[in-house]
């Protein structure tokens, strides 16, 4: 079975704990303060996404025991890339909510090939809201150029709240969670990524010509299971 799965959620329960992943080999449960641990995470100094507006390091900040991803009005915001789990398979958990969302800022947790190379343009988006400030996806690209280059799930969710976005990937399948419910799952070989792959956090920024308001993505710990 491929795409979306129906599923309800319940708020604050793990995939991890429903479904016995055992111990936590790798993440951060951002229990500090400051700039994200360098020895954990490398934060984006560059322009945005698709060259629009500006990635800060000043954007990032690990307050009240979460990492704070801040979006301003002028479209400069933030993203960090994990250095921590470079790997082919296991198992990634995350949990993360938003401010009140402007549309014009897309916050996705995701895992992105290492090195910034795959033959077939792998990327595992797997908690990612567009404009619609009331839906998560999960989207799973698997090629470069043609037409259809990816499979995808949509769920109706409140994105200001605490929810828990996981992903299992085994030689089989990807499968992912909402709170503990599996709501996508890709069994299809060529859909599968070829390389290892690592945690991002990022909020994006899409303008569309109106005039944008401050957004938070705010990730309260990203663990890496078996």
């Amino acid at each position: 079975m491929d795409g979306a799965v129906a599923a309800t959620v319940a708020p604050n329960v793990q995939a991890a704990v429903l479904r016995n992943w055992g111990p936590v080999v790798a993440g951060d449960e951002f229990n500090y303060l400051g700039a994200p641990n360098p020895l954990k995470w490398k934060v984006y100094d560059s322009v945005g996404h698709d060259g629009n507006g500006i990635r800060s390091p000043k954007a990032v900040k690990i307050i009240y025991g979460a990492a704070f991803i801040t979006g301003d009005a002028n479209g400069t915001t933030g993203g960090m890339s994990a250095r921590f789990a470079q790997q082919k398979y296991g198992r990634w958990e995350t949990r993360m909510r938003t401010t009140v969302r402007d549309v014009e800022y897309h916050p996705v947790v995701l895992l992105w090939p290492n090195d910034n190379n795959s033959p077939n343009c792998a990327e595992i988006d797997y908690a990612e809201a567009l404009g619609n400030v009331n839906v998560i996806k999960f989207s799973l690209h698997y090629a470069c150029t043609r037409s259809n280059f990816q499979t995808r799930a949509a769920k109706a969710i409140d994105l200001t709240q605490w929810h828990n976005y996981a992903l299992e990937w085994t030689r089989t399948g990807i499968t992912g969670y909402i709170d503990g419910v599996p709501w996508f799952i890709d069994t299809n070989p060529a859909h599968l990524p070829t390389v290892g792959m690592h945690q991002t956090l990022q909020l994006d920024w899409f303008p569309d010509g109106t005039v944008t308001t401050q957004t938070q993505m705010i990730v309260d710990w990203v663990r890496v299971y078996r």
